[in-house]
């Protein structure tokens, strides 16, 4: 124990103060500054370590609460395009397995057709056979949601092609007329008549000559009843007159042309600024070379090839095609007359399926932009008066 000074301080064995010797923390004791500064710093590091430790484990738990969630987000995404790819792969199964069935069928049919058609000898095998024409081009519609547009083209020329051998097989077994001289009035009625070939006898309403579609069409001289080289004239034909047969109009300039009744084909070739009506055909309806129109027809399938500047109010069971045209316009039927419910029933259209809006541009394969050749025409547009 250190003893008392005579002034008062309390000295150790040593000598030296109890202040100093308790660390020199007094500025006044040699060497107690900087051995205190050392001891801060030590606590200070400590204090720090310690912080850092603490901060360390709380983003080491903080890792490992999100690794489960990196994890399970990772894993759902790896599931659903395992999911995608299991999807896609099986939807293309399913096309490959209807586009099979679908050759199958079409093929099959088409060979009935046409045994049909080469041995028919009556009008009952002709009818046979345009009723299985009819199932045939009925089977091609239903397919369009999944064929190729290449397949669908060559099934529909194929089915056109046997339309054009039925219509010259009808007309070969239709008794000739014996030929008889007939003055014929230059008056109005005469506009309801269609203008023969140079040399070929006329009759009213029937184009006896007709000319012949290009081969891309796929149709030959089998139109036997319409209207050509007629302008400025309304021209009308009734649902009698009409019936199931393929109707031509050709080269007509500022006509307005009501066709009341079913018919069986209809083409509009060479038109310009007409106004065509027509009730509903059975199977296809084909536009080549026209402008400036405005169509209504019901049909299985149209095909519009050539043509601008035209707009077409339409029922069509399958898909349009248009291929080489512009400015085309498309809208909903809305010509109506007396009769046309029951010529519906007749046509074997189904009333309740509109594909109006559903259109194939074979000179646009572009799937993630629209055509620039087709367009719908706005509602407020189609307000039109057709009588």
């Amino acid at each position: 124990m250190g003893e008392e000074n005579k002034a008062g301080a309390v000295v150790s064995v040593s000598g030296q103060s109890e202040d100093a010797l308790v660390g020199g923390l007094t500025e006044g004791a040699p060497g107690g500054s900087k051995v205190g500064e050392r001891k801060l710093e030590v606590k200070m590091e400590s204090a720090s370590c310690s912080a850092g430790a603490a901060n360390g484990a709380m983003g080491s738990q903080r890792d490992r609460s999100l690794v489960p969630e990196r994890l399970q987000r990772r894993e759902q995404e790896r599931q659903l395009e395992v999911e995608r790819r299991k999807q896609k792969r099986q939807n293309q199964e399913v096309e490959e397995e209807k586009s099979d069935f679908f050759a199958a069928a079409f093929a099959r049919e088409r060979a009935a057709v046409e045994e049909l058609l080469e041995s028919g000898e009556s009008t009952e095998q002709l009818e046979e056979a345009a009723a299985r024409l009819q199932g045939l081009q009925k089977l091609l519609n239903d397919s369009v949601l999944f064929l190729a547009a290449y397949d669908l083209r060559q099934g529909q020329e194929a089915v056109t092609r046997l339309q054009a051998t039925l219509a010259e097989r009808r007309q070969e077994l239709q008794p000739k007329k014996r030929f008889a001289f007939k003055t014929r009035r230059k008056d109005a009625a005469s506009a309801t008549k269609v203008d023969a070939a140079p040399g070929a006898p006329a009759a009213e309403g029937i184009l006896a000559s007709p000319p012949p579609l290009n081969e891309e069409g796929g149709i030959g001289s089998s139109f036997v009843f319409g209207f050509s080289n007629v302008e400025s004239q309304v021209l009308e034909k009734r649902a009698e007159e009409l019936h199931q047969r393929d109707v031509l109009l050709t080269e007509l300039s500022k006509c307005t042309i009501k066709l009341y009744g079913n018919p069986n084909t209809l083409r509009l070739a060479k038109a310009r600024g007409c106004t065509l009506l027509c009730g509903p055909v059975s199977t296809s309806v084909f536009l080549e070379d026209c402008s400036d129109c405005v169509l209504a027809v019901a049909c299985q399938q149209l095909r519009v090839h050539t043509t601008r500047d035209t707009r077409i109010f339409l029922q069509v069971t399958s898909r349009a095609i248009v291929e080489d045209c512009s400015g085309i316009q498309f809208a909903p039927y809305t010509w109506s007359y007396p009769g046309i419910d029951e010529d519906f029933e007749g046509s074997g259209l189904d009333r309740s399926k509109n594909n109006w809006n559903i259109v194939d541009d074979f000179n646009w394969l572009a799937r993630d932009m629209a055509s620039p050749n087709w367009s719908i025409l706005p509602e407020e547009e189609r307000v039109i008066q057709w009588d």
